[in-house]
Parts: structure tokens; sequence; C-alpha cells
């Protein structure tokens, strides 16, 4: 008897294995933020919108599975993945070794630099750590941007924020000083109505321990199968033209990066 209780309970193992091995991936639940254009935002109909939308949609559509869209609040973004909401994250989020911890990444789908953002009559000069000496500087939170501004910038005063539209409101009013974030995220603002009151103070050299190496898509670690099938995809686009058309929807320039 003990010896076919043994064997059951390998059976049992087996068959838990082997259906973890097989889970079907015919439809994919992505999780992106809607608040950070131009790569992901909520229309005013409730649509969402921009780059990271369509680069998903294009990865989706090479790999023959169904999309379903998640919107899920930034800090919230990495839990909700390990709980299960969703199965990959496409919000423009960077590759990091503190983030590697937790999740697993593809390879790259876009690089960009960080900057620095002041009102147009700022007296700031520049943007090393002396030029922003008791500056008050917004961020959004849980971001390799706050985390720049808090390990390189560290005589600034650093105030964070849920999401960048809270901080775009702050330096047009004035009770902020700078910002920062992408250089594309900041460039796009600045172009509107709203983001009139200023201008691009300066790029910043990234880190590749803080800003990682670009924007990838998290994977849970156990679901490798679905990592490599985004991978696959993603140089599909790359190589076949599509990749470009998306970048050219939006950008002047090659947001891919070096």
């Amino acid at each position: 008897m003990r010896v076919l209780r043994m064997a059951a309970a390998a059976v049992a193992v087996l068959a838990a294995v082997g259906g973890a091995e097989a889970k079907d991936w015919s439809k994919v639940r992505i999780g992106t933020e809607g608040a950070y254009p131009p790569f992901n935002n909520l229309t005013a109909d409730g649509q969402l919108v921009g780059f990271d939308v369509d680069i998903a949609k294009a990865l989706c559509e090479e790999m023959k599975v169904e999309c379903e869209f998640v919107v899920q609040d930034w800090d919230g973004m990495i839990p909700a993945l390990q709980a299960g909401k969703f199965d990959a994250v496409i919000a423009s989020m960077s590759i990091t070794e503190e983030r590697k911890q937790k999740v697993d990444f593809t390879n790259k789908y876009y690089n960009t630099p960080p900057a620095i953002a002041v009102p147009k009559d700022s007296k700031v000069a520049g943007t090393t750590d002396a030029d922003l000496k008791g500056v008050l500087v917004g961020a959004q939170s849980s971001t390799t941007h706050s985390n720049y501004a808090e390990e390189k910038l560290p005589s600034a005063d650093l105030k964070l924020y849920p999401t960048p539209d809270e901080y775009k409101l702050d330096i047009a009013s004035g009770r902020i000083d700078a910002v920062i974030d992408d250089v594309v995220v900041l460039s796009e603002w600045l172009e509107t109505d709203d983001g009139s009151c200023c201008k691009i103070l300066g790029t910043l050299t990234p880190d590749l321990i803080i800003n990682g190496e670009g924007a990838g898509i998290a994977i849970r670690k156990e679901d490798g199968e679905l990592k490599e099938k985004f991978n696959t995809a993603i140089e599909a686009i790359l190589a076949n033209g599509k990749y470009k058309e998306i970048n050219d929807k939006y950008f002047s320039f090659d947001v891919y990066g070096g």
C-alpha cells in the first residue's frame, strides 16, 4: 500500500509539472498604467492609446494570441503581476537589477534617457547636483527617475507623486522648481498647452544600475515560455518594419536606442 501511495504521489507531481509546462498562451493579459503619455494613456472615452499599447498589439498579432489590457496603478504593477492579475507588463518599465529580483524581463523594446525640465523663467543653470542644490524637484514615485534623483542629486529636495499628471500641475503652478522624467515624456508634454510653462533644462547621463538597459516587458519568473514568445516577436517586428511604423507614428527619431 505504501508503494502504491508513493506511486500515486509521483503521478500527481508529474501531472502538476506537466500542467505547468502546458500553459495556454492563446490569450495574454497585459498590464499597463494608462497615465504616461505618449507611451500609454487613457483617452477621455476610456480607450488605451500610446506607443506601449501599439507595440503590445503588434507583438500579440505576431504571436497570434489574443490581447486583453488591464489598467493598473504604477505603484502596484509588480505585485499585481505576481498575484496573477495579468501575465505581462508593457508600461515603459525599465529593466533594472532590483526589479529582476522579483520578475523576469524580455529584451528591451526601447531606450531613452532621463531629463530635467524647469519653468521657462527658471534661474537654475544646469543639471548637476551642485546646480540643483536646494531646488525642489518633482518625480513619479517608484520609478528609475525618482531613484536617479535620490542617488545622483542628493542636494536637491525631492517630492514624489503617484503619476506624472500631479507633478505637471505643480510645476505649472509654481509649487515645485523642476521635474525629472524620461526625455520623451517631458518633450511631448512641453508641446502641449499645459506644458507651455516649461522647457527642457538638459538630458542626464543614464546610470546602468539605476536606469537599467531600457524598457522591457515584465513577466513572472515561472513563465519562461511567454518571455521567449515575446522576445521572438520583438525581433520579428524590428525586422519586418512594424516597429518602425509604430515608432514613426509617435517620434521623429529612433526610440529603440543604442
